[in-house]
């Protein structure tokens, strides 16, 4: 399909207006602000909404729209790294009925060249690392905004190692969110205890860890049925160190 196509002229004055959703078809990591393809500046479009093409195969996609907010009256614009991205979210859009539909294809080479036209990014966006960022640290590589020092890869869990042996990123090893936290007061445990646990695993203040969780599908007859919740164990593991 054919849509219109809005200059880089006339986004800037349509910024921040009413009736107007700027939408961002990369993935959520160059939405983040990630280069991921060696831009000059990281980040999106001031005000967009991170709505990547992986996700228009998602069942519940109209749903998602629904949560950010984006009706059928308003005008949308869809921007990306290149017209297959931008197409196949505009298809979907018009395949769902949003009938106002324009297509920005410059953001690469105008909006991105030119550091007077405002883009956001996340505020700690390095601390939420993509898959092959991941990977490049497994091959022995040293990814973007890495010291090159010394990394572990941690799967967290809760009274679940089968979590981990179950499946797990190669090289992982595996922590249990008890050896930071005291079950008897679900706080963390004394620096000194802290520091312990964490130099058994192998990590010292220099130590660039990855910390990540897996979902399961939790066991309600299960005395801790909370132990399904990698994920959840990741974050509360990352916010103690």
């Amino acid at each position: 399909m054919e849509y219109p196509e809005i200059t880089t002229s006339e986004l800037k004055l349509l910024l921040n207006k009413q009736g107007i959703k700027i939408i961002d078809a990369r993935p959520i990591d160059a939405y983040n602000g990630w280069k991921l393809n060696g831009e000059i500046r990281g980040g999106h479009i001031k005000s967009a909404k991170s709505l990547p093409v992986k996700w228009t195969n998602y069942m519940d996609w109209i749903e998602i729209v629904d949560s950010k907010n984006i009706s059928k009256e308003e005008k949308i614009i869809i921007y990306g790294y290149n017209e297959n991205q931008i197409s196949q979210v505009a298809d979907t859009f018009k395949r769902n009925e949003f009938n106002n539909i324009h297509i920005y294809p410059h953001f690469i080479d105008e909006w991105v060249k030119d550091k007077t036209l405002p883009m956001e990014k996340l505020a700690r966006y390095k601390n939420l690392v993509y898959a092959q960022w991941v990977k490049d640290v497994i091959d022995g590589k040293i990814p973007p905004e890495h010291n090159g020092g010394k990394t572990i890869i941690c799967h967290a869990h809760y009274r679940n190692r089968d979590a981990y042996l179950s499946g797990h990123i190669p090289g992982a090893i595996d922590i249990d969110t008890l050896a930071l936290e005291s079950p008897e007061t679900w706080n963390r445990r004394s620096p000194d205890e802290l520091k312990a646990s964490l130099e058994k695993h192998g990590i010292t203040s220099d130590t660039t860890v990855i910390i990540y969780g897996k979902f399961m599908h939790p066991n309600n007859d299960d005395e801790f049925p909370g132990s399904a919740a990698g994920d959840i164990g990741a974050i509360r593991c990352a916010a103690i160190m």
